[in-house]
Order: structure tokens, then sequence, then C-alpha cells
């Protein structure tokens, strides 16, 4: 069974950074795209980066182009999103996803994941 479990969210002030965590388990992910996605109040959940777990290809929303990173640490079979100069806007709940996607461009979408972690809570205060 596929088990996704984020850490790592918390409270920063505006500019600070913090560094997501999501262990993977369960199977293997070799083929998988990993994502990122955030929900904020009211909102829909929407896409923030996205790493193939074979080759290493990355995708980022605009709005956070330049600021998060997303990696893997194979060894530890671990998915990280590194944020950096957080604004409060980025304030939400951050999911963790794996699904088996082909393209990138597919990685956006919410739909093409089947596996979802719990959510980890980034407040980024003013």
């Amino acid at each position: 069974q596929v088990q996704l479990v984020e850490s790592g969210g918390g409270l920063v002030q505006a500019g600070g950074s913090l560094r997501l965590s999501c262990a993977a388990s369960g199977r293997t992910f070799s083929t998988y795209y990993m994502g990122w996605f955030r929900q904020a109040p009211g909102t829909e959940r929407e896409f923030v980066a996205a790493i193939s777990w074979s080759a290493g290809s990355t995708y980022y929303a605009d709005y956070v182009k330049g600021r998060f990173s997303i990696t893997i640490d194979n060894a530890k079979n671990t998915v990280y999103l590194e944020m950096n100069s957080l604004k409060p806007e980025d304030t939400a709940v951050y999911y963790c996803a794996a699904g088996n996607i082909v393209g990138i461009w597919s990685s956006a979408y919410v739909s093409n994941y089947p596996y979802w972690g719990q959510g980890t809570q980034v407040t980024v205060s003013s």
C-alpha cells in the first residue's frame, strides 16, 4: 500500500525559508512523478512543483519558479520541497502526491495523481 507522509511545515515570517519532506513507501516509484500541491482555505488545490523520479526532470508553477526547489533523495525514498523567499500568499496546506504520469506537462494536474499524503500546514506571516 502506497504511503506518503509529509513533514516540515510550520510558521515562518515573510522572506524566510522552510523545507518540506515527503517520505514515500509501499511500491517502487522509479517510473513515477512526484508532485507538490497546495490548497488555501476556500480555494482549489493548485500545482506547485513536480519531479520525475527516474530522470530528475523538474517542473514548477510560475508563481514559485526561482523561489522553490524540488529534489529527490533516492536512498531515503524522500522528496523535498525547499521553499525560500516565502510570501504570505504561500500560506496553505501543502500536499505530496505520486502518479505514474507520462509527460512532464501532465504532472501539473491533480487528477493525474492517485496517491496523496495527509498534508502539512505552511503559514507565512507578514
